[in-house]
């Protein structure tokens, strides 16, 4: 089943072309990576598919949801079926790590205080952090935090994950890890599309990729 399809579609940021005559098919279970180098608009992309960034023209659909139409009262729906690994993190640095997940819970309708500590507790067990919940972020690693960043990305058991550059500031090992838990992921059912500039982990971890560069998208 295809859970995001782009065809001739074009991505401009303020008036200029950022990547044009897109053609994206993903279905449901696959791992795919976008690769290319700095600035190519591999970012852009992944925005467009959860509404961050309005498409400019040709025809897109996610998750049933036609992205160039997309209405704004129902973005919030789409995004409870996308998860987000930003690259910077984005945890909230003033609580610790289950209030961070318990945040986002609260956000997305979880009323019930059982229900979210028990979920808070599952997605902690499957990213490897489940003796963390009580630290703050800075007290945890890059890797460490970027696991939480993972954890709070699979609490409403997404369609699809979309990972931004999710080893960009890790080193080898730890990225490695990383990959290896977003596969796993994938495994359990959700589809993961990746931002890299990292080719070892395409050697390492083969999987689809694509290219975004000089303003093109292609497939490798």
């Amino acid at each position: 089943m295809s859970l995001i399809n782009y065809h001739s579609v074009d991505i401009h940021q303020q008036e200029a072309i950022v990547l044009e005559d897109v053609n994206l098919e993903i279905g449901s279970g696959e791992f795919v990576y976008l690769i290319g180098p700095v600035g190519s608009g591999k970012s852009s992309l992944l925005k467009t598919m959860y509404a961050e960034l309005d498409i400019h023209s040709g025809q897109a659909e996610v998750l049933g949801y036609d992205m160039l139409h997309i209405r704004r009262s129902q973005i919030p729906a789409l995004r409870k079926r996308i998860g987000i690994v930003f690259q910077d993190f984005q945890l909230l640095i003033d609580r610790n790590v289950h209030d961070n997940l318990d945040f986002v819970l609260r956000a997305t309708g979880w009323r019930e205080r059982t229900a979210r500590e028990q979920r808070i507790g599952e997605v902690l067990l499957q990213v490897g952090m489940d003796t963390k919940g009580y630290k703050m972020p800075h007290e945890l690693s890059g890797g460490e935090q970027q696991r939480i960043v993972i954890a709070r990305a699979i609490l409403n058991t997404p369609d699809i994950i979309l990972a931004d550059e999710p080893t960009g500031n890790l080193d080898t090992e730890t990225a490695a890890n990383i990959v290896e838990l977003l596969r796993s992921i994938r495994d359990m059912g959700s589809t993961v599309v990746m931002t890299t500039h990292n080719l070892a982990l395409l050697d390492a971890y083969p999987a689809r990729a694509c290219r975004c560069e000089n303003h093109r998208f292609s497939e490798l």
